[in-house]
């Protein structure tokens, strides 16, 4: 898995999946703020199934080879 979130975008995931997930405890109460597990993970481990798909990468590792 090679890591395409990068930066900012992961700041702004990890910080939305918190906001959304602690709608499970506080505000509505509903299951509905389980959805903000998917930015958290995704932040976390700084990979996102969607972006290959679209050909998109916010991540500005560089790469070593060998």
């Amino acid at each position: 898995m090679k890591a395409n979130v990068g930066g900012m975008d992961r700041i702004l995931r990890i910080i939305v999946g918190l906001i959304v997930l602690s709608l499970v405890f506080v505000g509505p109460q509903t299951l509905w703020g389980l959805v903000g597990i998917v930015p958290l993970v995704t932040g976390l481990f700084k990979f996102c199934p969607f972006y290959p798909i679209l050909g998109l990468n916010t991540c500005s590792c560089s790469t070593k080879e060998g």
